[in-house]
């Protein structure tokens, strides 16, 4: 009796093994997320832009009046709110941020939309949403798209020196925010504390460049290109003193450095700026 009592119970444990052993072994499945997240980085100038959503597809849906409703905050994607993080100080929609992370939610229009940076980027949703904590909101206007985009994108687009575009695109349409950046600000105290400081190796061609790029001071940029020059000459360089004389209405100047930037491309081979010197040349005569 107390044998057969024995038999069952070690046959009961081995089965329960077993089944703990099979369930063990059982392969853990993956399914694709409805709304996959994406991370995009872009640098502006010297300022990074890094945005973190969720990308919802339309799926044969209206979306803007029908799955996002007009007229009420929306989350800007699917899944957690979308977040955005710039490195430095930012005029978005041409209102001042500072830099940080932030929540970014937008209230739909058919004529007008609403784009709001919140100070709270930790969030599910738009649940929790609450309007005491914005820091900006901006006005923006929607496009129309003559084709349909299938996946919900965020994109950093017109890329400059100090500005850029943030687009939101689904469906049919496109809404459109600025964002600057005050690049000059940034970077010339940085150029003159460098082209101050004692010692040889100094970054004379890219200084010249940004002084003539951004309408800084010229007489610099063609002290600084001339310094450049003496160190090497090339044909990119003579061609930026060129475009530096253009600017500054020296017009024999600028044709005497576009010619020279010529022969010099020439002797390189390279076609490209044969065909710019030329140019420019054209334009001054």
């Amino acid at each position: 009796m107390l044998t057969s009592h024995l038999l069952r119970s070690v046959g009961v444990a081995a089965a329960l093994f077993a089944a703990s052993t099979a369930f063990a072994q059982t392969p853990q499945l993956q399914f694709p997320a409805a709304s996959p997240t994406a991370t995009l980085k872009q640098r502006v100038g010297l300022t990074d832009v890094e945005i973190t959503y969720a990308r919802p597809g339309a799926k044969g849906r209206t979306i803007f009046g029908g799955l996002v409703a007009y007229g009420e905050v929306w989350r800007t994607g699917a899944n957690n709110a979308t977040k955005v993080v710039f490195s430095t100080p930012v005029k978005f929609g041409g209102a001042e941020v500072p830099a940080g992370t932030y929540g970014l939610f937008t209230i739909p229009g058919e004529k007008e939309w609403t784009i709001i940076l919140n100070s709270n980027p930790e969030q599910w949703g738009a649940y929790r949403y609450d309007a005491s904590h914005d820091v900006v909101r901006v006005k923006a206007t929607p496009e129309k798209l003559a084709t349909a985009v299938e996946t919900f994108t965020i994109d950093v687009n017109d890329i400059r020196d100090d500005s850029a575009t943030l687009a939101l695109s689904w469906e049919k349409t496109r809404v459109p925010v600025k964002l600057e950046i005050d690049l000059k600000g940034q970077l010339v105290p940085a150029i003159e504390a460098a082209m101050a400081a004692p010692g040889d190796k100094k970054p004379y061609f890219q200084a010249a460049m940004f002084y003539h790029d951004h309408d800084v001071d010229l007489k610099k940029a063609l002290t600084w290109v001339d310094a450049a020059l003496a160190e090497q000459e090339r044909f990119w360089m003579m061609f930026l003193k060129a475009r530096i004389h253009a600017k500054m209405g020296d017009k024999p100047a600028a044709i005497a450095a576009a010619t020279k930037t010529r022969e010099l491309a020439q002797a390189a081979g390279d076609s490209s700026y044969v065909r710019q010197a030329e140019a420019l040349i054209a334009s001054l005569r």
